[in-house]
C-alpha cells in the first residue's frame, strides 16, 4: 500500500495503472474509519484492479459554529484498517488542496444543498461538493463508492458527476447498523452509554414510519409528524428533522404514490446523528437497512 501526499503523484499512479488496463475503485473519506467505510473499500476491492482511498478533512465543509479542529483524526489506525484493502492512499494537506487559500473557486449546488441537511449548516454541501470535485479530478476515470447513510450528499454527488461530465461512476452503497440498528457513524464516539441507547431512537423511527406506510398511510405530512413524535419521545434525542420526500429531488412529498426516501436528523448529547431509508408504496420495502 502507497500513502501519497500530492495531486500530482497520485495522479500519475493512476494513469499507470490505467495504461497498464487495470480499473480503478476510489473511496473518498475523511478518516477515522469504521465497518462503514471499510465496507465501500471491500466493494471497491471487489469491483475493481486498484483500490485509492483519500484520507482529508475538509475545511470548506464545516461551518461557523462546526470545531474543524476538534473532528476525530487517528492517521496510523486508518492506515492499519486500509492495510488489507487498499493500494493507494492520497493523504493530502490543506494547503496541498487549496493552495491559493480556502476561499478561491467553489462548486455551488444551488437548491438541493439547502434541503434537509443543509437547511441548518448553510453552504456545507458546496463545501462538499467543491473537495469531491477536485477528487474526483485527482481520481480521473474510475468508480466512486459512498455510503447510503449520507443520502442527501449520495444525490449532490452523483448530480456533480453528471453535470461537470466528470468521467466517474458513482456507486451508493447500502449503510451499516450496529444489532440494535444504530446507524454506523464516526459521530457515535462521542455517545456515552445512556445516549448510546437513546440513539437507536433514530431508526425506530424509520421503522414505524414505514410500517404506516405498509398499513396505508400515503400522506409525506403524517409519516414526517410520526417519526418526529417518534423521536420527541425520546427525552435524551434533540429534533433536527425528520421528512418524507422524493429520493431523487429531495423535495418534500405531499403523497407517497412510489418510491420515498424517510430521512431523519437529531443530536443526542453533542453528536448530530442522521439516518435514512427508502420505502415504497406498493409493498412499503425497506431498503439499505443492512
Amino acid at each position: 500500500m502507497r500513502v501519497l501526499a500530492t495531486i500530482a503523484e497520485t495522479r500519475a499512479a493512476l494513469d499507470k495503472e490505467r495504461e497498464a488496463g487495470r480499473t480503478v475503485g476510489f473511496v473518498p473519506t475523511m478518516g477515522f474509519l469504521h465497518e462503514g467505510h471499510l465496507s465501500l473499500v471491500r466493494r471497491a476491492r471487489a469491483e475493481n484492479d486498484v483500490v485509492l482511498v483519500s484520507i482529508f478533512v475538509n475545511p470548506l465543509q464545516f461551518g461557523p459554529s462546526e470545531d474543524l479542529a476538534a473532528y476525530p483524526r487517528d492517521l496510523d489506525r486508518d492506515l492499519a484498517l486500509l492495510e488489507p484493502g487498499a493500494d493507494v492512499v492520497f493523504h493530502p494537506s490543506v494547503e496541498e488542496m487549496y493552495p491559493e487559500g480556502a476561499g478561491t473557486t467553489r462548486v455551488t449546488v444551488g437548491e438541493i444543498g439547502s434541503r434537509l441537511c443543509g437547511a441548518n449548516r448553510p453552504g456545507h454541501f458546496d463545501g462538499v461538493a467543491t473537495v469531491v470535485a477536485k477528487l474526483y479530478n485527482v481520481a480521473g476515470p474510475s468508480r466512486v463508492y459512498f455510503g447510503q447513510k449520507d443520502a442527501q450528499q449520495l444525490v449532490i454527488l452523483r448530480r456533480l458527476a453528471r453535470d461537470l461530465d466528470f468521467p466517474v461512476e458513482v456507486i451508493g452503497c447500502p449503510i451499516v447498523r450496529e444489532a440494535d440498528g444504530l446507524a454506523v457513524s464516526s459521530r457515535n464516539v462521542y455517545l456515552d452509554a445512556g445516549e448510546r441507547r437513546a440513539a437507536t431512537v433514530l431508526f425506530k423511527a424509520l421503522q414505524q414510519a414505514a410500517d404506516i406506510v405498509s398499513r396505508g398511510e400515503r400522506e409525506g405530512r403524517r409519516i414526517s409528524e410520526a417519526m418526529a413524535a417518534t423521536i420527541a419521545a425520546e427525552p435524551r434525542a434533540r429534533l433536527d428533522y425528520a421528512a418524507c420526500v422524493d429520493p431523487g429531488t429531495l423535495a418534500d412529498l405531499d403523497r407517497v404514490d412510489g418510491e420515498a426516501l424517510l430521512a431523519v436528523a437529531a443530536w443526542v448529547g453533542k453528536a448530530r446523528l442522521i439516518d435514512n431509508q427508502t420505502v415504497t408504496a406498493q409493498a412499503a420495502s425497506i431498503e439499505g437497512s443492512r
